[in-house]
């Protein structure tokens, strides 16, 4: 069980003096995890970036073969102080990346390695800027997203889950969790059916999944509209991303507190460990290899929606 994690580092991360050294030395007391923190200021304040190494027994770190997977925990910040007191909806994904981190790392110690190596990043920041907006003003971050993917995405990722708040909107109507379809170089391919077994079996019900639209894969600041940033890494990376987006039934802002629900989130953390069993060990495809040739073949190569665009 992961709850335990899940229940203390949400005590942790909220307050208003977490840093990332903090996230950093309860996930590497609780087994064996390497991990860094970096802290970044950008124009709107700082965060630290901190990073987990949960080697597997066969995984690339070691000399082997197994796939990586990496487990990316999106957000603006933690909270939004002064603004708003308390841990906001946003930081669920720092939470969830977190638990899993520490959870994996309890594993290793207990003789559970899994067979590949996990990546897990993320940003610790309690104190995130907010853009105007009414009834509550909405999450914001303290540097770009350029540097959100540049310091949590890494080359030895195979494959990405990324992990975000997404309750800012009313296309998802649904409590729990729920997938995106699979991303790849700039295509929208169709849902994982690997993914979709894992999840119902995890959560004991039918699988959620969520409609993402071709400009929701484009990078932020070119003006169009995105539903968030649960998808960014898909345009830094060049290995497939699913979006794991921590839903409600209704709208609930970013920037709202007393709005995380433990369970729900739990139900990420142990999917993604679930996914990050089966994936290590070649047992679960994020995509069919087959039909991506065939489509990149009938229509060609979609990295440019990776880019800005023309202007």
């Amino acid at each position: 069980m992961s709850f335990k994690q899940v229940i203390e580092l949400a005590d942790l991360l909220d307050d208003g003096r977490v840093t990332g050294e903090d996230v950093v030395k309860y996930v590497t007391a609780e087994g064996n995890v390497k991990a860094t923190c970096t802290t970044v200021t950008g124009t709107k304040g700082s965060t630290d970036f901190v990073k987990f190494l949960i080697p597997g027994k066969n995984g690339k770190t070691k000399g082997g073969t197994a796939p990586t997977l990496g487990i990316v925990g999106r957000l603006g910040g933690l909270g939004a102080r002064p603004e708003r007191i308390g841990f906001t909806s946003d930081g669920d994904g720092a939470l969830a990346a977190s638990a899993i981190a520490a959870k994996l790392a309890r594993m290793t110690v207990r003789g559970d390695e899994l067979e590949g190596d996990v990546i897990v990043g993320t940003h610790i920041c309690p104190d995130a800027p907010t853009l105007p907006h009414k009834p509550a003003p909405f999450m914001d971050s303290p540097v770009t997203m350029d540097v959100l993917n540049k310091e949590e995405i890494d080359p030895a990722m195979d494959a990405i889950l990324s992990i975000d708040t997404t309750k800012g909107n009313q296309i998802i109507c649904h409590n729990g969790i729920a997938i995106s379809p699979t991303v790849l170089d700039g295509y929208i391919l169709r849902v994982s059916e690997d993914l979709l077994y894992i999840m119902s079996v995890t959560t004991g019900k039918l699988p959620a999944t969520f409609p993402i639209t071709q400009q929701d894969i484009t990078p932020y600041g070119n003006g169009l509209y995105h539903m968030n940033s649960i998808l960014q890494p898909s345009v830094a990376a060049h290995v497939p991303v699913v979006g794991i987006a921590i839903t409600t039934e209704t709208v609930v802002p970013g920037c709202g507190t007393g709005a995380t629900h433990l369970v729900d989130v739990d139900d990420a953390v142990r999917y993604s460990i679930e996914v990050a069993k089966a994936f290590t060990q070649n047992e679960c495809s994020f995509y069919d290899k087959k039909e991506f040739e065939l489509i990149t073949k009938l229509y060609g190569s979609m990295t440019h929606f990776q880019g800005s665009g023309q202007h």
